[in-house]
């Protein structure tokens, strides 16, 4: 739904859908499933809550209609970043936040 290319899928010997891996541009999103029962997530607490995809500023009003054409509601939104859940009630976020200009000041701090 957000426009992320499939690299691959793993299934177990049953062949039931184990794993998903998106490629992020440079980066892979593994999305694997878990045994573990499903626990809420409501608010922001200890651990890890968020998985946020960079899109442009023009972008992001496609991918919060995507989002909602897919039964996901827009929760919140920030001055760059809509937010809302995924079907299984994992929180997702599509950002528009000027990330080139943050990796350019880390670049700069890295010792060459």
């Amino acid at each position: 739904m957000l426009g992320l290319v499939e690299l691959t899928r793993h299934t177990r010997d049953d062949g039931s859908l184990r794993s998903v891996w998106l490629d992020l541009g440079g980066a892979i999103l593994m999305i694997e499933e878990t045994a573990e029962p499903a626990r809420a997530g409501n608010g922001i607490g200890a651990g890890f809550f968020l998985i946020a995809i960079a899109v442009s500023a023009e972008e992001r009003g496609e991918f919060e209609q995507r989002l909602e054409r897919a039964g996901c509601a827009i929760e919140s939104r920030t001055e760059w970043t809509s937010y809302a859940r995924d079907l299984d009630g994992n929180r997702v976020a599509v950002s528009a936040y000027p990330v080139s200009g943050l990796v350019r000041a880390l670049s700069a701090r890295i010792p060459t």
